[in-house]
């Protein structure tokens, strides 16, 4: 009894599970109160949220002793903190982001054109214009104002507090219109993308693990009154360490849209969050404001494999054999060889191309190989299938 009684624990506390989600618990964590005393090179705190006067945070870091004492304490209230914090005036010459909002809107309008682009992991179609991956897109437009736009400190102080050097900047722009609708309360990348039958397949710890892989930020691109539906945000929230399966749940999207705070930004604020904070962009009530973002993800540089691997060509000439060791290999045995053969993960991708259609996430080369074993497609079909997935996935 004993015995059973062990493995039950360990299980449960290795294995998380949407159905032990409990709404007491998390509003003790999510009913903490943020002190300005904690964070010394802060300005203020609004509505639970952490407020930064950019100018002050690059003065303070001008030492190696300033530095370290800064990034310590943005990267605690990313984490132990709040989850969230707003940069006043990162920009201080709004010219380079109007500059950037041209380039944009130039793109969104050629996407109009040409009936692409567009789609949310969170929103109705059509609730806004999206601009998949503007990194690229504006790197290539415009290279000079792309340097001056990604030269600012700020940006740089808060990806490196919270991930460390040499991170990874990817971004997208996003355009919610008068009369757009909110998004539904979520987290973000990685396990925020999954459904709750495949995040209850990974331990607790990858559910630690999943926040300090990124870091999620907005360049606020015009002026946001309450009314354009700036972000709703949850303070503290992100560090319930079920979160990821409670959002689905009815009662804790109820506790959200009853308790979420949310601030008026300026053009040329920047807001950086954890990603696994509850939040959801605001429903634009305004007549005439056109709310533009540049949702900043930044990457931690250990989140990728140690080789280079061509796992479409091996997937090629794995889906034959496969086929031929039917009988010899059970089901679950071709999954082992299919895993560790082909892409198990969406991304990165090229969302242009590859959108998530009918879910959060595109499909996988491991779903494609599966669906293609099940449906005993021949090997022309698989590789021509399997060809036309990997050039989708091409920037």
């Amino acid at each position: 009894m004993k015995t059973d009684n062990l493995r039950k624990l360990r299980a449960d506390r290795v294995w998380l599970t949407e159905d032990s989600c409990d709404l007491g618990d998390f509003r003790k964590v999510a009913e903490k109160t943020t002190a300005l005393a904690d964070y010394p090179t802060a300005d203020a705190v609004e509505k639970n949220i952490l407020i930064y006067d950019s100018a002050k945070v690059v003065a303070a870091i001008a030492s190696p002793e300033g530095r370290r004492a800064v990034f310590a304490e943005i990267c605690e209230a990313f984490g132990e903190g709040p989850g969230v914090v707003v940069f006043k005036r990162a920009y201080r010459d709004t010219g380079v982001i109007d500059c950037a909002s041209a380039i944009f809107d130039e793109i969104i309008e050629e996407q109009h054109r040409t009936a692409t682009g567009g789609g949310d992991h969170f929103a109705k179609p059509g609730a806004n214009d999206r601009i998949w991956n503007s990194l690229e897109k504006h790197c290539l437009a415009d290279p000079e104002n792309f340097a001056e736009y990604y030269a600012n400190p700020i940006v740089a102080i808060a990806s490196e507090a919270w991930l460390g050097p040499s991170y990874q900047m990817t971004a997208q722009v996003n355009r919610v219109n008068p009369g757009g609708a909110a998004q539904s309360a979520h987290r973000d990348y990685h396990l925020g993308f999954q459904s709750s039958k495949v995040i209850e397949r990974f331990p607790a710890h990858v559910h630690r693990l999943s926040p300090v892989l990124t870091l999620q930020g907005a360049v606020a691109h015009c002026d946001m009154p309450l009314e354009s539906g700036p972000t709703l945000f949850l303070p503290h929230s992100q560090t319930y360490e079920p979160g990821y399966l409670a959002l689905k749940r009815q009662e804790f999207k109820d506790y959200f849209e009853t308790h979420h705070v949310q601030l008026p930004l300026e053009k040329g604020d920047v807001v950086f969050f954890n990603p696994a904070l509850f939040h959801a962009a605001g429903t634009n009530r305004s007549t005439d404001i056109k709310r533009v973002a540049n949702l900043l993800q930044v990457s931690s540089a250990f989140g990728r494999a140690m080789e280079t691997v061509n796992r479409e060509r091996m997937s090629a000439k794995l889906f034959p054999a496969l086929k031929a060791l039917r009988g010899k290999l059970s089901e679950t045995e071709i999954g082992n060889a299919v895993a560790a053969c082909a892409e198990g993960y969406s991304f990165p991708t090229n969302l242009d191309r590859d959108p998530p259609l009918g879910g959060l996430a595109p499909k996988t080369q491991t779903q494609l190989m599966h669906e293609a074993l099940e449906e005993n497609w021949d090997d022309a079909r698989f590789l021509s299938a399997l060809a036309q997935q990997s050039e989708r996935r091409l920037s």
